[in-house]
């Protein structure tokens, strides 16, 4: 079990395992925060966190919403939101305690999709 939380600590995080590698994506809102993801199904992932501690930012062709931290604004996670299910989502893994900088980095091109 790996875990990890935002800044305040209001949002905590408990996934399965540590990632084998972490992607960067450089599309308009990923490149702005800076986020690493590392990838589970949904059941793989723990987010414990009092009613109204996250909330989501929704933008594009709307099939994920990106989760925040209210208080300190630290970026958590996304899930998918849109009509076909996908048994994916993203954890930022800068948030997790693990040592990131050993982890292979996988470049995604985001910004041309």
């Amino acid at each position: 079990m790996v875990t990890g939380s935002c800044h305040c600590g209001a949002v905590h995080i408990a996934v399965a395992e540590a990632p084998e590698s972490v992607k960067s994506c450089n599309c308009s809102i990923c490149r702005r925060l800076g986020t690493l993801w590392a990838y589970y199904r949904p059941a793989q992932v723990t987010l414990t966190h009092a009613a109204g501690a996250t909330d989501a930012y929704i933008w594009g062709d709307k099939c994920l919403a990106l989760c925040r931290c209210a208080t300190c604004g630290c970026v958590t996670h996304w899930e998918p939101i849109g009509p076909t299910p996908v048994d994916r989502m993203g954890v930022n893994a800068r948030l997790l305690d693990i040592d990131i900088e050993s982890l292979p980095v996988v470049k995604f091109d985001g910004a041309s999709m």
